[in-house]
């Protein structure tokens, strides 16, 4: 009988390598979106806030006073209480459909809901209480993320709301690859749709940003305005429209810096309800954020799959003559998110590579300071004191020190 049971699996094993071996060069790995939904109904009283939970997928960070927000993708915020970096403790959870971002000013946090922007007042940490939901104001905020297939098929248009999308790895034909946007044998490709406050600081893949008395919240074409010098009712003012596939907002002095898989875009708000277009810088077709410190902005840029580039680097620009930037220096990644900068430190999430720190005191010769491997980075906030960082879902916190950093404290979401 054991022979029988042998000989069994060995046939199965044998036929599985003849599948793979008759799959070869017909067959390859993708990454398949699939859709998040959410009934209408439900939708409209998503929001609540309840006891803390596990992360289901973590995604950008916020700092504001003792606390630290780590969004859940799609599903809501974390709340962190960061009195003591050595030991952070999670207090409740924020939930808010279709939620990525939030930024805060004095007491009273906005983040978006799919198109809706909604406005809590989180005074009391341990009572959040909800004070406004403007609805459709977003208008082009459903996030469409990097993949090389998208599944329609099951979504109910009629009752249900996509809230977003969740990415596998799953093995399609070749063929099949090659012909998503076949219309009549012809390949065509995917259209493009036409102070004194306390204000916290989010990442640099933050598509949030307050301004003084102004939020803007940039979707993928549009920066979106409010004016929110009554903070319990933002006003929603006229849009901008600013391109092609916004990923990212980071503000300097009178400028914003947009983030785009096309370039960086960059706009004059000495008149804050209007933002007018300074200038550009292409750097082709990839996904990217920016950060800006004196003379330089520093961009990410992660190539592969839908993001359209085949590499992936960090790019330095000079920005002196802000009508007209020039790239100064490129350096490899494999692939970068989120960066950031504290005085002659550069901090670079380099994905699976790990976090990479720099003294940029020459960005012609970045000089490597620290290399955090075997850990996978998503987002990091330089603040005063520690520098923040989230990856897959965990939280880390590492101390300046003169020349290098070194871990304080990890908390797992």
């Amino acid at each position: 009988m054991k022979k029988k049971v042998m000989l069994l699996l060995f046939v199965t094993a044998m036929a599985l390598v003849s599948c793979e071996k008759s799959d070869d060069g017909k067959y390859a790995d993708y990454l398949v979106a699939k859709p998040l939904t959410i009934s209408k109904t439900e939708f409209k009283n998503s929001v609540d806030v309840i006891a803390p939970m596990p992360v289901t997928e973590s995604g950008k960070i916020y700092a504001y006073q003792d606390y630290i927000f780590v969004n859940d993708k799609y599903r809501g915020v974390h709340v962190i209480d960061n009195s003591d970096p050595n030991n952070p403790r999670k207090v409740s959870f924020i939930k808010i459909a279709g939620n990525v971002d939030i930024s805060i000013k004095d007491d009273y946090l906005y983040a978006d809901s799919l198109t809706d922007l909604v406005v809590l007042d989180i005074s009391d940490i341990m009572n959040i209480k909800i004070v406004d939901r403007l609805e459709d104001v977003l208008r082009d905020n459903v996030i469409w993320p990097v993949a090389d297939f998208y599944e329609y098929d099951g979504i109910d248009y009629e009752n249900d709301i996509l809230l977003g999308w969740e990415t596998v790895t799953e093995r399609r034909p070749i063929l099949e690859y090659e012909e998503r946007f076949t219309v009549d044998g012809e390949l065509f490709a995917m259209a493009e749709s036409a102070t004194d406050a306390l204000v916290g600081q989010g990442g640099s893949l933050a598509r949030f940003k307050i301004v003084g008395d102004f939020l803007y919240a940039v979707d993928s074409h549009n920066i979106n305005i409010f004016n929110i010098q009554d903070l319990e009712n933002p006003e929603d003012l006229e849009d901008v429209y600013a391109g092609f596939d916004i990923e990212t907002i980071f503000n300097r002095g009178q400028h914003l810096f947009l983030g785009s898989m096309r370039g960086m875009y960059i706009y004059d708000i000495s008149s804050p309800a209007t933002p007018t277009f300074v200038s550009e810088f292409e750097h082709g077709t990839a996904c990217d954020p920016v950060v800006v410190d004196g003379d330089y902005a520093y961009v990410t840029l992660r190539g592969g799959n839908a993001c359209g580039a085949i590499s992936s680097g960090l790019f330095i620009v000079d920005i002196s003559n802000i009508n007209k930037p020039e790239l100064t220096a490129e350096y490899p990644m494999d692939e970068p998110y989120g960066l950031g900068v504290k005085e002659e430190k550069l901090f670079v999430c380099d994905g699976d590579s790990g976090l990479k720190v720099y003294d940029k005191s020459n960005v012609e010769d970045l000089q490597a300071l620290n290399h955090f491997k075997n850990i996978n980075t998503f987002d990091v906030i330089p603040l005063e004191n520690t520098l923040l960082m989230v990856g897959e879902d965990v939280l880390y916190q590492y101390d300046y020190l003169d020349n290098e950093i070194a871990l304080l404290s990890t908390l797992q979401l």
